[in-house]
């Protein structure tokens, strides 16, 4: 079931980067993790190589498990907001806010 989507705007709720937000970068479905922006940077020490002869340190966005986030609303008081689908007329699947029952 496909809940969060690239683009989407999450807010991670658990872990080290807990209250953070930003947008899916990508997915990785296979493994259930997440890339979003400017969460959970790392930092990788390189060995010098003949394409890269200093070497050095790169700073890059790790992936978070996609339990860890969820998306968040759209309005003044942003907060995590639990997924659900509905079928229109027709016969078009969306995923809808399932407190208030409005589209993403």
């Amino acid at each position: 079931m496909v809940k969060i989507r690239k683009n989407d705007e999450v807010l991670v709720i658990s872990g080290k980067h807990k209250g953070q937000s930003g947008k899916v970068v990508s997915i990785n479905r296979k493994n259930d993790l997440i890339v979003i922006d400017k969460v959970n940077i790392v930092k990788k020490h390189n060995k010098p190589t003949q394409n890269n002869p200093d070497g050095g340190i790169t700073e890059f966005e790790a992936p978070i498990h996609i339990s860890n986030v969820a998306l968040k609303s759209k309005g003044k008081d942003p907060k995590p907001v639990k997924v659900g689908f509905k079928i229109d007329a027709k016969g078009k699947k969306h995923r809808i806010n399932k407190k208030t029952g409005k589209d993403f």
